[in-house]
């Protein structure tokens, strides 16, 4: 029984000398002096103005990355649901178990629309 999961445990292995290996390599050949331009941060192309850590830092696009990556998953989870919705043994429990799924993630979508969430100003 455990010869049959020797595939599973080779290819962690691969992949774990892969990941060692490529941590290596970039130590290995890392940029040994580095100049004065290399160690400026950059703001999307653009010198930065001012010092980072003065500014205050809006969490406005955290906040809609947040609500992306929920309705994300909310379609990740209506896929699933899709198929087993045809099999008519348990077609309407998983009918109402999504319907009452949905509708806590409208609640919160109508909650983040409500308090300006979504407003890109």
């Amino acid at each position: 029984m455990l010869l049959s999961y020797l595939p599973v445990l080779i290819m962690i292995g691969f992949a774990s000398m892969m990941a060692v290996g490529a941590l290596f390599m970039s130590f290995i050949f890392q940029p040994r002096f580095p100049y004065r331009e290399k160690l400026t941060p950059w703001e999307c192309g653009m010198e930065p103005i001012g010092d980072a850590n003065k500014g205050h830092f809006r969490v406005h696009f955290f906040i809609i990355a947040i609500l992306f990556i929920v309705f994300d998953v909310e379609t990740l989870f209506l896929f699933p649901w899709a198929v087993i919705l045809t099999d008519k043994s348990i077609s309407m429990f998983v009918f109402v178990e999504m319907i009452i799924f949905i509708a806590v993630l409208a609640l919160g979508l109508i909650y983040a629309w409500a308090k300006g969430a979504l407003e890109w100003v």
